[in-house]
């Protein structure tokens, strides 16, 4: 190994015992003079024993008055200077005489020849010329083993995918013996602080273990009903602060924001009552972020404000709704804003349009981000039911931001595969985002990630609520509903928006059938879409 060559001493003795040797504390090469003088040479450089005339050393001290030693900073040499007639290249005659650089392979005889100190070159001038060849060897060799660990990496992964979707056909088939084995192989191999795919995968073996326990043995059909969620107060925290931190870090819910305030402005363009009914508020994140944005751009925008700005909040922490609308209307009152904030106390699926109060005169538009997919039954009578309310009210436009993936689909192997697809991009994602032990990506992976995963993977029935679908399955629902595609027209504007906020080149923005499609090298991630009555 070249690394292991920089360990062998290097004596010369060019004059009255001076000596050079391998220093690893120093990092480098030195020359030791019997007047315990030494003199610190260039760093990862080869070895070579080989004396030399008195008359060819050449070397400028610098004082040191603390240790003994002196080391010596590098200048331009003559062997810089002398281009092809340096040892460091070669004429190629058949090229009409131009120079090409030549690497002799270190620890070859040529080599070490070529190197032999020459009349009229500075010893300083043969130890830089084997230096740029030690360091030219050395970056070959770095990058052969990045080339075997990307290998290994990739055949590890290949083997891990292999185990998994194994897994799952065993948890499929009911095999519980067989499952048991293979999720016991899972455990050694997907690790939470591992790579970004046995991260992924860690929280794919956690939703098959949940769902082989509510496996019934061979010879029954179907499954244990799933339980309830029942999710304690410490879960829900780390929830909210995997979601916080999601908010910050990546930009999946804020594009979701932006696309949607942009559309809502567009909308309100020249009206002075307004109202704003968000089904979920927004997750529940606090503060209100998108809303205070909205505020802001009120204020900025040309011509005067509106007289009145209404926000109704549909969700079922009434007082943490009512905390974030107490906020609001604080902040929008510091600029100017007549701002009415109201909550109504309840779940999608039991929404009825007498909650939602309009005024006359006021135009009206609905914000729903990462909502209707939880409403996504079976039957679609509870999708419909939502749709059906919202589209009495008669708002201007419905702003309708969802995951683009197919995780609803009837059979679970089929949805296994599209959700490991699709997760194993956002986990890719964070690698890049977040360093490896981030404590901040791995609550975001494991907190908020894996539970959506788990759910996906081993729930079924009402408890299944990670119903994602992709963009031209809303469209289908969407018009069944009786709702109009309103094309979003802002490309342009939403991938400079992508290019300020998150500096990363992996993440994508598209246009598809008037939809704008947050990506991540490819693969669609999330889905923005407008709709009218």
């Amino acid at each position: 190994m070249i690394h292991d060559m920089a360990n062998v001493f290097l004596s010369l003795e060019p004059c009255n015992g001076d000596q050079i040797g391998y220093d690893p504390m120093e990092n480098g090469l030195y020359l030791s003079h019997h007047k315990d003088l030494s003199y610190s040479l260039n760093p990862y450089t080869s070895v070579l024993k080989r004396n030399a005339p008195t008359n060819s050393m050449i070397i400028s001290t610098l004082s040191n008055d603390s240790g003994g030693f002196k080391r010596l900073r590098r200048t331009p040499s003559l062997g810089e200077s002398f281009g092809s007639n340096s040892t460091f290249y070669s004429t190629d005659s058949s090229s009409g005489g131009s120079s090409n650089c030549s690497l002799p392979r270190i620890g070859s005889t040529n080599s070490v020849n070529s190197l032999s100190l020459q009349p009229g070159l500075h010893f300083r001038d043969h130890v830089w010329a084997l230096n740029q060849r030690y360091l030219a060897a050395e970056a070959i060799e770095e990058a052969a083993a990045d080339t075997i660990n990307q290998e290994e990496e990739n055949g590890e992964g290949m083997k891990l995918v292999q185990l998994l979707i194994t897994c799952a056909e065993a948890v499929a088939c009911r095999d519980k013996s067989r499952a048991s084995v293979l999720l016991s192989e899972l455990r050694a191999s997907a690790l939470v602080f591992g790579t970004s795919f046995q991260r992924v995968a860690s929280c794919f073996m956690q939703g098959l273990a949940d769902r082989l326990a509510l496996v019934q043995p061979l010879g029954t059909v179907g499954y244990v009903a799933t339980p309830a969620m029942n999710k304690t107060d410490i879960a829900l925290e780390k929830k909210e602060e995997a979601l916080r931190l999601l908010y910050e870090t990546c930009p999946h819910i804020q594009f979701g924001h932006f696309v949607a305030n942009c559309s809502i402005l567009e909308a309100f363009e020249g009206e002075s009552f307004i109202h704003v009914v968000d089904l979920g508020m927004s997750l529940g994140l606090p503060h209100g972020h998108q809303w205070r944005r909205l505020v802001q751009s009120l204020v900025n925008r040309p011509g005067q404000p509106p007289h009145r700005l209404r926000i109704t909040a549909v969700g079922q922490n009434i007082e943490k709704l009512q905390i974030i609308g107490d906020e609001l209307e604080d902040y929008a009152r510091s600029l100017g804003i007549n701002l009415e904030f109201s909550a109504v106390e309840s779940n999608l699926e039991n929404l009825k349009p007498k909650d939602i109060k309009v005024y006359d005169g006021e135009i009206l538009v609905v914000n729903s981000i990462l909502q209707l997919h939880c409403v996504v039954k079976e039957s679609r009578g509870a999708l419909n039911s939502v749709l059906q309310v919202v589209h009495e009210l008669s708002p201007k436009i419905l702003v309708l931001v969802e995951q683009d993936s197919s995780h609803n689909g009837p059979f679970f192997l089929g949805r296994f595969m599209e959700a490991l697809h699709y997760y194993s991009a956002i986990f890719d994602s964070l690698d890049v985002m977040l360093p490896k032990y981030d404590t901040r990506r791995a609550k975001i992976e494991q907190f908020y990630f894996a539970e959506e995963i788990k759910n996906i993977v081993s729930c079924e029935g009402p408890a299944r609520v990670e119903r994602h679908e992709r963009v031209d399955q809303w469209r289908r629902r969407m018009s069944r509903a009786g709702f109009q595609a309103a094309p979003i027209k802002m490309v342009s504007q939403a991938k400079q928006w992508l290019a300020k906020v998150n500096g990363h080149e992996g993440f994508t923005i598209t246009e598809e059938k008037g939809c704008l499609v947050l990506g991540w090298k490819s693969k669609p991630i999330v889905a923005a879409s407008c709709w009218k009555c």
